[in-house]
């Protein structure tokens, strides 16, 4: 959202940090894929940012750009939002046996790697940024992603905090 995530800061004895901003509900709505290969143990976040909410279609268009992106059979975990359940059946009608389902157990956020993706960009990155209209949240968000994609042992604590041995 445009509205900032106020996180501690340090400054100097006597000039308190204070943030100007105002009453905005404009939002984006990202959704991300972490991704492993079999061969190299290489890791790899692919994500999209959209204007709307996601919905069982841009969910379908994501996992469908990625399987053009991987080139082989795929197994995706996922949590259980009403999102994924609907696309998973289409999915699963679509692709058969190249897209495998496996579901993460209901309300288990931190088995869930995508959650630290997230925790990391909102409350490290983007910690106390205030941007001046969503096209600059957007590409703030990207450059995290893009910064994130390009750290091996970063995407590696993301696996580890949800106990994941790659």
């Amino acid at each position: 959202m445009l509205q900032p995530v106020v996180r501690r800061t340090w400054a100097p004895r006597g000039k308190t940090p204070v943030h100007y901003s105002w009453d905005r509900r404009d939002r984006l709505s990202v959704i991300s894929a972490l991704t492993v290969s079999p061969n190299r143990r290489r890791l790899g976040l692919h994500f999209d940012i959209h204007d709307h909410n996601i919905d069982t279609d841009t969910f379908e268009l994501f996992v469908r750009w990625l399987r053009r992106r991987i080139r082989r059979g795929i197994i995706l975990v996922l949590d259980r939002w009403s999102v994924h359940r609907s696309g998973a059946r289409r999915l699963t009608e679509r692709f058969g046996s190249k897209v495998r389902i496996e579901w993460l157990p209901a309300y288990a956020p931190d088995l869930n790697p995508v959650e630290a993706v997230w925790s990391h960009t909102k409350y490290a990155d983007l910690a106390n940024y205030i941007p001046d209209h969503v096209d600059a949240l957007a590409d703030e968000v990207a450059g995290s992603l893009a910064r994130a994609n390009d750290n091996q042992s970063l995407l590696r604590s993301f696996s580890h905090y949800a106990q994941l041995n790659l």
